[in-house]
């Protein structure tokens, strides 16, 4: 995992907040001990804590990307599985890449997609890109909500994190618990009702929303939804459908430019639980 943080903020000299931004991004260091990126040009500011997965060499975030006389920057927590077929289609589509990591094909994807290249995306993500054409932040989060994504919108700022801490770093964000929040901790807890973030000024960008910050204001919406459909297929080919998708998934996450490995405990006992 990694953690991703920042802000937002339209009539303000963020080049003079630097010493905040790194201290939001360094409370997240448990997420992404490998190294750590902050990248500040009004009226934006992001924070990145990597945890080396893909090309560690030259995967560093933020990433920036230029198209035309248009800048990008991302931060970016998660994988993407479906990376190689998104490269290819970009490549073909004549975009040039200099890394070997699926953050760089996120943030080409958005690019030529924009918003709707969440559409595209087979992954596990949260992550926001500064789009210096259009003047602001598209954040968006996986379908089933993996990659946790927080964001606080007050005084005219934006702020967002991986974890709340980061957040409240920012003087902006109140650390306040109303009487929802309380709830939440103590009788729906421990888990969260998805969109509530505890504090009274925290939000969770619930799973398969995006956000879009501009000087018009804040959007989220849904760009994806479960929905129900008759099930035609026999029991036979039901199985060899789940064991297709099954094979899928695991090939897919098992890409890795790092070690990887499984845990298994031969002599497992359970451990007797008091109530």
């Amino acid at each position: 995992m990694c953690g991703i943080t920042g802000f937002i903020q339209w009539n303000r000299d963020l080049t003079q907040e630097s010493e905040l931004l790194v201290r939001m991004t360094d409370s997240l260091s448990n997420r992404g001990p490998d190294a750590s990126g902050t990248w500040i040009s009004n009226p934006c500011a992001f924070g990145h804590r990597r945890l080396s997965v893909m090309d560690p060499e030259n995967g560093a975030q933020p990433m920036h990307a230029l198209q035309g006389d248009t800048s990008y920057t991302v931060v970016y927590n998660g994988e993407l599985y479906n990376a190689p077929e998104l490269k290819k289609e970009l490549l073909q589509r004549g975009h040039q890449f200099r890394t070997q990591c699926d953050t760089e094909v996120l943030l080409a994807s958005y690019i030529e997609w924009g918003p709707a290249c969440v559409d595209r995306f087979n992954g596990i993500f949260a992550f926001a890109i500064w789009d210096g054409g259009r003047e602001q932040v598209f954040i968006a989060r996986d379908r089933l909500g993996v990659k946790p994504l927080f964001y606080s919108n007050a005084k005219d700022t934006l702020v967002f994190g991986s974890e709340p801490k980061a957040l409240l770093i920012h003087p902006d964000v109140e650390a306040a618990v109303g009487p929802e929040g309380l709830a939440e901790v103590f009788i729906v807890g421990p888990a969260r009702t998805p969109g509530h973030g505890v504090y009274s000024s925290l939000s969770e960008l619930k799973p398969a929303h995006a956000l879009i910050y501009n000087r018009n204001g804040i959007r989220t919406y849904a760009y994806w939804k479960l929905e129900s459909q008759n099930h035609e297929h026999n029991l036979e080919e039901t199985a060899a459908e789940v064991r297709t998708l099954l094979q899928d998934t695991l090939e897919r996450q098992l890409a890795s430019d790092v070690p990887v490995c499984s845990l298994y405990q031969e002599d497992w006992t359970p451990v007797p639980c008091l109530h």
